[in-house]
């Protein structure tokens, strides 16, 4: 019988799993915290009442990085994660819409971001904390209509 790899130290921030396929083979499936992050953020997003992620300087940084040709289009700003073998914790920096019950936005950023990684990544979520750093006013603009620059 084949023994299952051992578990990958030279890449941080991965988890590494040997489950059986339907074949009975042992293999191995690496999640890098990369994906972790892009998943808890787009679900996180999809909450009515959520304006953004990330505080203030994240959020100035990554309009910029969006505007550099080639520098890719999804962002993990305001989330953090650490990754191992089976489980996975979650950091959230929120910016809520005026008027959002925050308690209520929270519970369901919760749950949405717990149940979007643990059906994406088989990874058992153990906590998700939520920074809730700003609240957006209805007449705030987040970035400037134009730029000096082109």
């Amino acid at each position: 019988m084949v023994q299952p790899s051992p578990r990958r130290t030279d890449v941080p921030g991965t988890a590494i799993t040997t489950p059986l396929n339907e074949e009975g083979s042992a293999g191995r499936t690496t999640i890098s915290s990369l994906v972790v992050q892009k998943v808890a953020g787009l679900a996180a997003r999809e909450i009515a009442g959520v304006h953004a992620l990330g505080g203030g300087v994240s959020r100035a940084f990554g309009a910029l990085k969006e505007r550099i040709p080639g520098s890719g289009t999804t962002s993990t700003a305001g989330v953090a994660v650490e990754v191992g073998e089976k489980q996975t914790a979650i950091d959230l920096d929120l910016v809520v819409e005026y008027g959002a019950r925050i308690v209520e936005v929270s519970r369901a950023v919760r749950r949405n971001v717990i149940e979007a990684v643990e059906q994406i990544t088989a990874l058992e979520v153990i906590e998700v904390n939520i920074a809730v750093n700003d609240v957006h006013l209805p007449d705030e603009d987040d970035e400037p209509e134009s730029s000096r620059v082109e």
